[in-house]
């Protein structure tokens, strides 16, 4: 089960940007033929009104768990004093 990594208002900023992004680019989607940008911005809002409400965003757990194997290779690294 992964648990939510980020928090209230930021996930509630997530969903109102995305819905913003979603709806733009469907209205564009809608008057013009397929074109890359209006296709981008569906994707990438519907994916942050999906991390909105499950409050788990990909990068961050990628990020936090970077950062842990980070600190884990600095407690067995023992630096040498130059002097």
């Amino acid at each position: 089960m992964l648990r939510p990594n980020i928090g209230t208002l930021n996930a509630l900023i997530r969903i109102t940007l995305g819905f913003t992004l979603l709806s733009w680019g469907t209205a564009t989607l809608v008057r013009r033929s397929l074109k890359s940008i209006p296709m981008l911005s569906v994707i990438i809002g519907s994916m942050k009104v999906a991390e909105g409400i499950t409050r788990f965003c990909p990068v961050v757990f990628l990020y936090e768990e970077r950062q842990e194997d980070h600190y884990e290779d600095e407690e067995d690294f023992s630096p040498m004093n130059p002097s």
